[in-house]
């Protein structure tokens, strides 16, 4: 074993805790500067909205806003997004033990790196924000490759950058759609990280290994 590669989003913070409870901060306010509509509706049409335009959407409060009111008004947008922004720079944290057992990672010699179907600014801006960006020694995100896991690319830029084959490596992430179908393409050995699996059904594809917090990948190093 010489590399370990990981996803970030709900493999190294808890993304859709933060994703949710920002979104509930931002409802809330602006509900409270004049936005017509009740809390658990303006919630269900954010996240509705989410997943027409995806996770990362930059405009999804303009949307909102048009889709109830059929404008937008920017004293009630800019409300929500300050909100958002106040919520969510307290709750971008690595779940617990990710720094110790990085720690323990490098001590052993080994490679680190990110691959994440992440914008780049957003990736960075979460790793910086942790404290996470010195323990890595690539950073593999969606301008990359311009494909989302299960691509094989991704990886394969990942590999080619730290200098090591398929076999030498394991992944680490939260959903074996696209994270262990991915890897597991190239030859790559695979955690499923159930701790951040956020999906109502159980996944199709399975993993080398499993683990419930995560410290448990020493156990398969």
């Amino acid at each position: 074993m010489k590399a370990i590669l990981f996803d970030l989003d709900n493999t190294l913070i808890d993304f859709i805790r933060m994703k949710r409870q920002s979104c509930d901060a931002a409802v809330s306010a602006m509900i409270s500067s004049g936005l017509k509509t009740g809390k658990a509706e303006a919630e269900r049409l954010l996240f509705e909205l989410y997943d027409r335009y995806g996770i990362e959407y930059n405009l999804i409060f303009q949307e909102l806003l048009k889709r109830i009111g059929r404008k937008v008004d920017y004293r009630i947008l800019a409300n929500g997004i300050v909100a958002y922004r106040k919520a969510q720079a307290g709750l971008v944290t690595p779940y617990p033990n990710v720094v110790k057992t990085l720690l323990r990672l490098k001590e052993r010699g080994l490679k680190l790196a990110i691959v994440t179907d992440a914008p780049r600014l957003k990736a960075w801006l979460r790793l910086v924000e942790m404290r996470l960006d010195d323990f890595f020694d690539e950073v593999i995100c969606f301008e990359d490759t311009g494909e989302h896991k299960p691509s094989a690319k991704p990886f394969m830029l990942a590999l080619k950058r730290l200098h090591i084959k398929p076999h030498d490596a394991m992944f680490v992430g939260d959903w074996p759609e696209r994270d262990v179908k991915g890897a597991r393409a190239l030859g790559i050995r695979t955690i499923f990280a159930e701790y951040g699996y956020t999906k109502k059904t159980k996944p199709r594809i399975k993993a080398d290994h499993t683990i419930k917090s995560f410290e448990e990948i020493l156990e398969y190093i």
